[in-house]
């Protein structure tokens, strides 16, 4: 049985990690070691990747109201005397 593909909904914390992961390794390890600095440029563009994927694929919470209790519908209750 085949399942279908869903996206794990990431932080926003998780896309900003990805950037500046990247502009870090890119600029600054690049002059102390260039593998090193291939390595985690790598890793965080697969987090940048992913967080994208997330963005665009992901379910919300708009998707689940209706399993919420708020949302049912209003019962009539009886008024105590």
């Amino acid at each position: 049985m085949k399942k279908s593909f869903q996206a794990a909904p990431l932080s926003s914390t998780f896309f900003l990690t990805s950037i500046f992961g990247f502009l870090i390794s890119a600029l600054y390890i690049s002059s102390l070691s260039p593998t090193w600095s291939f390595a985690f440029s790598l890793i965080f563009v697969l987090m940048f990747i992913s967080s994208m994927i997330s963005m665009t694929k992901a379910t919300t919470e708009e998707d689940f109201l209706h399993h919420l209790s708020i949302h049912e519908p209003k019962k009539a209750y009886k008024k105590k005397k």
